[in-house]
C-alpha cells in the first residue's frame, strides 16, 4: 500500500480542468523522499468566495497553511525542512485567485518544525512572516470537543489525484471517522493519538490532495466561529474509497504551538 504525504498532494478535486501548474519545490515531502507518504488536496470541491476563509495561506513551496497570527503561519511539519532562520519561503494571502493583484505576499524569516518530528505524527510547523498581514486569524482547538461531526478543508492543491495545482481556491465539506475505523484501512501507519481522520468511506470522492498539505481543516465552534482542528498531512491517494483523509490533530499539540509561537515573538 503506497500512503504519502500531501505536501504536492493533497488538493480539493473537482471535475474541472487543472488549471495553473506549480513545479515541485524543494522542501515539499515529494522533493525531499520520492517514497514519502503523499500529501492531501481537494477533490470533489468547489471555489470558495472571495474573503471567505480570509486567513488561507498559500506557501511558494507547494503547500498550505493558516494565519496563527497575524505574523505567523501554521502549517505541516514535512512542508518545511527543519527549524532555524529561513528566508526562503514566500506566503500568499489574501486573495482566492493567486495571480490576482491583490495577492499579498511576504517573505519568511524563520521556521520552527515540531520538536521530535521524525516523518510519523507531529506533523505541525509554525512560519515567522517578515511583517504582519492585516488579515484575520483562524483561532486552533485546545481540546477534542470539536473532534467529530463535519468538517470544511481548503486548498490550492491537485482537484484529482496526480491533477495540476490550483489557481483558485477550493472548498470541500468531510465527515468526521474515528480512530478505529480508520486503523482498519492504515493500520500501524496512523498514530491516532496525533492523527485525526475525515472522509467518505465507503464512497470516496471528496479530499484534500497533492499541494493541500499543511493547510487548516476547521468547523464551526459553540459559538458559531470558525476553529481549526486538524492540518492537511498524508493519506493514500485522494479521495479513494476505504482510505480517508488524514489530518495532524491541532488539540494535541495545541500548548506546544503556542510556546513555540511565543519564543517567535510574533
Amino acid at each position: 500500500m503506497l500512503t504519502y504525504f500531501k505536501a504536492f498532494r493533497r488538493t480539493l478535486a473537482v471535475a474541472a480542468v487543472a488549471l495553473a501548474a506549480f513545479s515541485l519545490q524543494p522542501g515539499s515531502a515529494q522533493a525531499q523522499d520520492p517514497t514519502a507518504r503523499p500529501g492531501p488536496g481537494v477533490v470533489g470541491g468547489t471555489r470558495a468566495a472571495q474573503g471567505e476563509f480570509p486567513w488561507m495561506v498559500r506557501l511558494s513551496m507547494g503547500c498550505g497553511g493558516a494565519l496563527y497570527t497575524q505574523q505567523i503561519v501554521l502549517t505541516a511539519a514535512h512542508c518545511v525542512d527543519g527549524s532555524g532562520p529561513n528566508t526562503s519561503i514566500t506566503a500568499t494571502a489574501g486573495v482566492v485567485d493567486l495571480q490576482s493583484s491583490q495577492a499579498i505576499k511576504v517573505k519568511s524569516t524563520q521556521v520552527v518544525q515540531a520538536p521530535g518530528y521524525t516523518g510519523t505524527g507531529k506533523d505541525w510547523a509554525l512560519i515567522k512572516l517578515a511583517k504582519p498581514v492585516n488579515l484575520p486569524t483562524l483561532k486552533i482547538a485546545d481540546n477534542t470537543a470539536y473532534n467529530n461531526g463535519t468538517f470544511t478543508v481548503a486548498g490550492w492543491g491537485a482537484a484529482t489525484e496526480g491533477g495540476s495545482q490550483q489557481r483558485y481556491l477550493l472548498k470541500a465539506n468531510v465527515p468526521f471517522v474515528d480512530d478505529a475505523t480508520c486503523q482498519k484501512a492504515y493500520g500501524g501507519a496512523l498514530t491516532p493519538g496525533d492523527e485525526i481522520c475525515a472522509g467518505y468511506l465507503e464512497q470516496g470522492g471528496v479530499d484534500t490532495c497533492q499541494g493541500d498539505s499543511g493547510g487548516p481543516m476547521f468547523r464551526k465552534d459553540d459559538a458559531g466561529a470558525w476553529i481549526q482542528v486538524g492540518i492537511v498531512s498524508w493519506g493514500e491517494g485522494c479521495a479513494r474509497p476505504g482510505y480517508p483523509g488524514v489530518y495532524s490533530e491541532v488539540s494535541t499539540f495545541a500548548a506546544n504551538i503556542r510556546t513555540a509561537a511565543a519564543s517567535l515573538g510574533g
